[in-house]
């Protein structure tokens, strides 16, 4: 299961009443590594002022692997965090999340992360049944 839902927030959603907020409540709550890797990752690049701003450290243990995959894997938990964050997330093998900002001339920083030549030069046998 990729959320832990509440009863009252599953009514709302059958009804077709979830707003932003609630839903992003959700996903802080139920995927707190990927929440916090996200929050770093765009508190760094608001700090640093690059281009972006990436993780490349593996998850500390399968769990939060998982919370990562879930978040990165859904649209609608990938699309909250970026209307959220305000920036635009790009995801690399198991842990390799990168958080670009929406700015001009951010597009083509993200067309080169996430072009295939660069999903090739970022693998490594470590990281091929992660």
């Amino acid at each position: 299961m990729s959320l832990s839902v509440s009863p009252e927030l599953l009514a709302k959603a059958e009804q077709g009443q979830v707003s932003d907020s609630e839903f992003i409540d959700c996903i802080r709550t139920s995927l707190p590594y990927a929440w916090n890797m996200v929050r770093e990752l765009v508190a760094r690049l608001e700090a640093e002022g690059t281009h972006f701003a990436d993780n490349q450290v593996p998850p500390p243990n399968e769990a939060a692997r998982g919370q990562l995959l879930r978040a990165m894997a859904s649209d609608a938990i990938r699309g909250a965090l970026q209307r959220h964050f305000k920036t635009r997330l790009a995801f690399q093998n198991c842990h390799r999340l990168a958080v670009f900002p929406t700015a001009p001339g951010a597009g083509e920083r993200y067309a080169h992360f996430t072009s295939t030549e660069q999903q090739i030069l970022n693998q490594t046998p470590e990281l091929r049944d992660c």
